[in-house]
């Protein structure tokens, strides 16, 4: 059973990721990098050549990839949970964690984030703040909806975010994880 970890950009899935891993011995993997090394070209390239379409494609390959594997943290892209089969794979062989934040949050941080503006493009016209509430409120229902758990990262540090975690699947997922099927490994 994996650990999933979704959001929008800029909740902390990748930092708090790596430290949850460390604290359960668990592999860490981030889909967007694990897209970028697999297709050897960036998101934002991806989108210069086919637009979001095809850059949702392949992330739904990704997903698909990465869902079967076992005992696994992995961080989703923010916007991979708009695709339904996404989220039954997902769901299928994890538990899903959304790591919370509001849009003054989100965007404060994004902004300070060189290394992530470099690699992803805008994904509405207005760009900026304003892209960040859009599509936080298109996709905030979404991401309630399949949350297994929810951690608001707006006012805790990264460390204090995944120590919930840990204590969450300590006390309450821990004894169906160890009484889980193992992943058949075929397909989501």
């Amino acid at each position: 059973m994996n650990i999933i970890l979704i959001g929008f950009r800029g909740t902390g899935k990748t930092t708090i990721g790596k430290l949850l891993a460390k604290q359960l011995g668990k592999e860490f993997i981030d889909a967007d990098v694990y897209l970028e090394k697999k297709e050897g070209i960036s998101i934002k390239d991806i989108f210069a050549k086919g637009g979001e379409a095809l850059f949702r494609d392949i992330e739904s390959k990704v997903i698909a990839e990465l869902s079967i594997l076992d005992d696994k943290v992995i961080a989703t892209g923010g916007g991979a949970v708009l695709r339904e089969e996404n989220v039954k794979c997902l769901k299928r062989h994890g538990i899903i964690i959304l790591l919370d934040a509001d849009a003054n949050t989100l965007y404060k941080r994004i902004r300070m984030d060189s290394h992530s503006q470099q690699r992803r493009p805008n994904l509405t016209a207005q760009g900026g703040y304003g892209e960040v509430q859009f599509l936080l409120e298109q996709r905030k229902p979404i991401y309630d909806k399949i949350a297994d758990f929810v951690i608001n990262t707006a006012h805790v540090s990264a460390a204090n975010a995944a120590q919930k975690i840990h204590t969450l699947i300590h006390h309450y997922v821990r004894p169906a994880i160890w009484n889980a099927t193992p992943n058949s490994g075929k397909s989501c």
